[in-house]
């Protein structure tokens, strides 16, 4: 099936032509009829399979002309970089297409953007749900008008923490509302949110959402400790025809500015880092930088590079195994896209042993172990998490509040003479003495 048959409308269907766009992705061609329907709908898929094209096609087909103030279409996502990217997006697909688009991000002047929203108007709005609460609660924006509400990236939102804000919106939209929701896995935490806040949504999921895409090479290498990590990674982006445009993921800031410090000598305009301490500016610029290709290689944590496409990345590395094991599917979706080939790397420790077989488990058998180089040099050097003893610390356990026997504990005797009497007691004190009445011995 092509986009043709579809039945999209006239100006989306030349834009896609433009991009030279023919065929629908599975996940694309199943939702189109059913949110063109009005089903509210959950779309489960890999990374990588079209899902944001998977309800802007239907969304952007049925969107009709308005002069409203107020949006019909609210789009929330987890980032910064997510909202822009499907900004972006919204305006390639609507390029013949009278729409007005307006996103909203935290770390911009809020005031600037509430403006922006109510002197122009805007049919569809993009934001992170921390700063669409906050424009919304100021009368600045309004959702009484909202006939579709989309949830992208949804597993990524919950664990983020945004639940509270989600929340809070829900509360201000109106009942009668299309819902959409997509994530790139259906974790019981997404099921208890969709049970709680949807009723009867329809399900679509495409393919095993815990076994990665078949067009990828899945290398594994044991390392003895991080700072050997660095050296190899060392001996490996100095092929530069292979290694030709490379993701590296990191699973913290720290790890991420440690990388960055090593190589930003060695490879002064080809290197770049984007995690939450980086200003939005800087942020934007190493992602359009990296998907022009001005630079090489991108050092990322998981929060951020979350649902960004990039395209023609030759190598996904990861420098450890990700904390959460869903994360390492996500990572390697970054590469081998659009029927391409493509390779990921996962470095791992001793120390790293118990995520190493959680991300073993999930990538289904699929991982090939290769050999440490014998020319690449052992590092001595230990980071204060790999130094010896300081796993074997006794720190005292918090208990767990569920099986808590709360504060109590037995009074000493003397407490217990003083303290006789008890409320009831006490009580009756203080209504003789309003009284003004005395006992009589």
């Amino acid at each position: 099936m092509n986009f043709k048959e579809l039945r999209i409308s006239t100006p989306i269907l030349k834009a896609l032509d433009d991009m030279e766009f023919v065929y629908p992705t599975k996940i694309q061609e199943k939702c189109f009829r059913r949110i063109t329907a009005g089903a509210d709908l959950v779309g489960i898929a890999q990374t990588g399979t079209g899902k944001t094209f998977a309800y802007l096609l239907p969304i952007l087909t049925q969107l009709e002309y308005s002069t409203e103030k107020h949006p019909s279409i609210i789009i929330i996502v987890p980032t910064r970089e997510l909202v822009k990217q499907v900004h972006e997006e919204i305006e390639k697909l609507t390029k013949y297409k009278n729409v007005r688009i307006k996103s909203v991000i935290g770390g911009k002047n809020i005031n600037t953007q509430k403006i922006d929203i109510y002197s122009g108007g805007c049919d569809i709005i993009v934001g992170t749900p921390g700063r669409l609460y906050d424009i919304a609660v100021t009368g600045m924006l309004r959702f009484k008008n909202i006939k579709k509400l989309v949830i992208d990236e949804v597993d990524e939102m919950l664990s983020l923490g945004f639940r509270p804000q989600l929340e809070q919106i829900f509360a201000m939209l109106p009942e009668k509302r299309q819902n959409l929701m997509f994530s790139a896995t259906l974790s019981e935490d997404v099921r208890t949110f969709i049970i709680k806040y949807f009723y009867q949504p329809e399900e679509i999921i495409i393919e095993n959402t815990n076994s990665p895409v078949e067009n990828i090479d899945q290398s594994l290498i044991n390392v003895p400790n991080f700072f050997t990590k660095i050296e190899l990674l060392n001996k490996l982006l100095s092929d530069k025809e292979e290694f030709s445009k490379v993701l590296i993921f990191a699973n913290n800031k720290k790890d991420a500015d440690l990388i960055f410090e090593n190589f930003s000598i060695k490879y002064p305009e080809e290197i770049g880092v984007i995690h939450s301490n980086k200003s939005q500016n800087f942020r934007f610029n190493s992602i359009k930088n990296y998907e022009k290709n001005s630079i090489r290689i991108l050092i990322a944590t998981d929060i951020v590079a979350r649902g960004l496409d990039f395209t023609d990345v030759s190598h996904v590395i990861s420098m450890s195994p990700p904390e959460n094991p869903s994360d390492y599917i996500h990572r390697i979706g970054r590469t081998g896209r659009a029927d391409k080939k493509g390779s990921s790397i996962l470095l791992y420790t001793p120390f790293e042993e118990d995520l190493f077989l959680l991300v073993k488990k999930k990538a289904g058998g699929k991982l090939k172990k290769i050999e440490f180089p014998t020319d690449v040099t052992i590092s001595n050097l230990l980071t204060e998490d790999e130094k010896p003893g300081l796993k074997q610390k006794n720190y005292i356990k918090t208990p767990d509040v569920r099986n808590s026997q709360g504060a109590f504990h037995e009074k000493s005797e003397k407490r217990k003479k003083i303290n006789s009497g008890g409320l009831r007691q006490k009580s009756n004190r203080k209504k003789i003495k309003r009284s003004g009445k005395t006992k009589k011995k």
